[in-house]
């Protein structure tokens, strides 16, 4: 029996998210035929350092790491001949690829080319994601068009992938899942939910995240502030950090904010399941997002959200008036109004909170492998 071998690079071992999935695929990858074999660049990056450590206990599969600390302090000579020589030497049937936005992902693709091999590439970017820029966007057309598949999250980016010059009989799209607690249960989270939700006479709204400009955060202040205009005792906890902290902490003070919006720091996944238990809603009103796996989070704990129509996983997991609403990125008024509306139409905690995960059980670690697997297969077979 033919047993053929898929090379899977990564950024980085931080992201817990696609620890989990790696760790399914392992699992599932022996009864499909395949092997795969896992290649993290490096351990972490500089701006994810201030949210949390790399957390190994997430990463239950066979992987190793080129470069130890974080992948900007690689030199760039270093990655693009160590990442060059490592498709070049080779002996998968198949090469992932981690993207198309570096140079030392072209040298991958080059030797890929050279040698003859099958070539994949993960895709996240949207149309909504950021402005489109002419010669990048000639650039991402011969990138993805000399690839042999391409895997997405939903609808946005495949129809991006497709407009970027990828075949759509190559485009793969896979679910976006999220790296719970180990002990996570639906059972345990929906009675949390119902146990802790805030009044609507006393909102307390959520983001969790970094704080820098594509986050839109000044907005979110804005629009909280008018909300306390009508329910002085609404509540607002930001979790995170991140370069535009102190901004928003001054942005704060003087809209006279200060004993209503809560900085609350980074927070590990036991911690923030409590908050997500205890809010009325997440809010992520990013300019700049390419899915949003908070979101995946929040409907895990039986959250409803708020979501700017710029985030990528708007048509997934964002029905209007059941898990939540989307609203008009940077709009302010329109912010306001959604997060008053959280308060008015979703005050059935038990109701919504069932239908924040029945939407988010088609998005598990488990079928995210699954997705992957059957791309992989679906290619080699060609």
């Amino acid at each position: 029996m033919t047993v053929f071998v898929v090379d899977v690079f990564h950024n980085i071992l931080w992201s817990r998210y696609k620890g989990v999935v790696f760790s399914k695929i392992a699992e599932q990858a022996a009864d499909r035929r395949l092997k795969f074999q896992f290649h993290q660049i490096a351990e972490t990056e500089l701006d994810r350092v201030s949210l949390s450590v790399v957390d190994l206990s997430y990463h239950k599969y066979p992987y190793e790491v080129l470069f130890a600390g974080a992948y900007s302090t690689i030199p760039l000579p270093l990655r693009v001949t160590t990442l060059f020589k490592r498709v070049w030497n080779s002996k998968a049937d198949l090469v992932v690829l981690p993207c198309y936005d570096r140079i030392e992902y072209w040298g991958m693709l080059a030797a890929a080319i050279l040698r003859g091999k099958k070539r994949a590439v993960f895709s996240d970017s949207t149309i909504h994601d950021r402005p489109q820029v002419a010669w990048k966007g000639w650039l991402k057309r011969l990138f993805l068009s000399t690839c042999d598949g391409v895997f997405v999250y939903g609808q946005r980016a495949r129809q991006y992938a497709i407009h970027y010059g990828a075949p759509p009989a190559a485009v793969f799209s896979r679910c976006q899942a999220a790296a719970l607690p180990h002990d996570y249960s639906r059972i345990n989270a929906l009675a949390a939910r119902v146990a802790s939700a805030p009044s609507p006479n006393a909102p307390r709204y959520l983001y969790v995240g970094r704080m820098s400009p594509e986050k839109s955060l000044d907005s979110l202040l804005y629009a909280f502030a008018e909300v306390v205009g009508n329910c002085p005792d609404a509540k607002l906890a930001l979790v995170g950090s991140g370069p535009d902290q102190l901004k928003l902490e001054a942005i704060s003070a003087s809209l006279e904010l200060a004993s209503s919006v809560l900085f609350l720091g980074s927070m590990n996944t036991i911690e923030l399941a409590k908050e997500y238990s205890r809010a009325t809603c997440l809010v992520l009103p990013s300019k700049s997002e390419p899915w949003g796996l908070v979101v995946n989070e929040a409907l895990s704990y039986g959250c409803p959200v708020v979501v700017s129509d710029a985030c990528g996983c708007v048509p997934e997991l964002v029905i209007e008036g059941i898990t939540g609403f989307a609203f008009k990125v940077g709009d302010v008024a329109d912010l306001q109004a959604k997060l008053s509306a959280v308060t008015m139409s979703l005050s059935d905690v038990s109701s919504v909170a069932n239908s924040c995960l029945a939407t988010i059980n088609r998005f598990t670690p488990a079928i995210a492998a699954s997705q992957i697997i059957d791309g992989c297969q679906e290619i080699l077979s060609r």
